[in-house]
């Protein structure tokens, strides 16, 4: 049996897919399968998989999209791994990658984390917002306590099969972007299992995230995910609500989150990106700020009214 399976869920990677793979040959652990799921193959993903035939990829094509989580649990149940890593197809993983997962989980059963560092190119929103964002989170999830690291699941974690087996995948009942990690979390938090921060697993991340209007419609389609999670888990587990925060900030984000469709935010958005360019650093991030968290909040309550 191999020691470790990546599992790296794709759609429309074939640009992003050969930077992971090119990484990939040049890990220092060399026991390990990565499973590339395309999930509906829209370009061609699959001829790029062949063209690294020299590398241990095997690739699972779904027939259509059927959505980030029927491709994880595709790629998770046909891993042969001991050790299961999620890699997402945007990261460029250092040599020592495989190994800093693999390692984690020698001394005792747990979930493993490795954070990423971002990398994006340079514009008025990664001035204004994206760099102190990305910042901050890395600063506030190295401070997160021990009972609360599985708020940061996501795309660069990993456990043990038998673990994985035992949490049953990925739910299914996540249907659009986002939460489906977090909630997979949450689920091994409650099986009573430590979930470690690993700094020699952390993973350089193309970002796709590199705008307002990425980032507005992304928090959009989060925030119903997040709904879906306190549904299923009790209201409140995903964290406490704007209302029940009472400030200014908060009023304001309720408000503004009223203006908040799927067709008005990426207009609100792509006027907020045309006007932070000359604006003072502090007054960007302020109206950037707003329009994410506004964005956010319409899509719980969009999570709400369907229930």
């Amino acid at each position: 049996m191999t020691s470790a399976s990546l599992v790296i869920p794709t759609r429309g990677g074939a640009q992003r897919l050969p930077i992971l793979f090119d990484a990939l040959r040049h890990q220092t652990h060399t026991d390990w399968e990565a499973l590339v799921v395309i999930d509906g193959d829209i370009d061609d993903s699959a001829a790029v998989v062949e063209r690294y035939g020299d590398l241990p990829l095997r690739a699972v094509v779904l027939p259509e999209n059927r959505g980030r989580v029927s491709a994880l649990n595709a790629g998770f149940e046909a891993a042969e791994g001991d050790v299961l890593i999620r890699c997402d197809d945007d990261f460029e993983p250092a040599p020592g990658h495989v190994a800093a997962h693999v390692a984690a989980h020698e001394a005792h059963v747990c979930g493993a984390i490795g954070l990423p560092l971002n990398i994006a190119p340079e514009n008025a929103y990664m001035r204004v917002y994206g760099r102190d964002a990305d910042e901050r989170s890395r600063r506030d999830a190295y401070a997160t306590a021990p009972d609360e690291r599985w708020k940061l699941w996501g795309g660069n974690t990993s456990v043990r099969r038998e673990t994985f087996a035992e949490l049953g995948g990925f739910d299914t009942r996540y249907r659009g972007y986002g939460w489906e990690d977090v909630d997979f979390g949450y689920r091994l938090h409650s099986l009573g299992l430590p979930i470690e921060l690993v700094p020699d697993a952390e993973v350089r991340h193309h970002m796709a995230s590199v705008n307002t209007v990425a980032r507005a419609n992304r928090a959009l389609m989060s925030g119903k995910a997040r709904h879906t999670f306190d549904r299923l888990h009790g209201q409140g587990s995903s964290g406490s609500s704007l209302r029940a925060l009472s400030s200014p900030w908060n009023a304001a984000v309720v408000a503004a989150s009223r203006t908040m469709t799927p067709t008005t935010t990426p207009v609100i958005a792509e006027a907020v990106d045309r006007l932070i360019g000359p604006l003072p650093n502090s007054i960007g991030r302020k109206l950037v700020a707003l329009t994410v968290e506004a964005a956010g909040a319409s899509g719980y309550r969009s999570g709400q009214d369907r229930t």
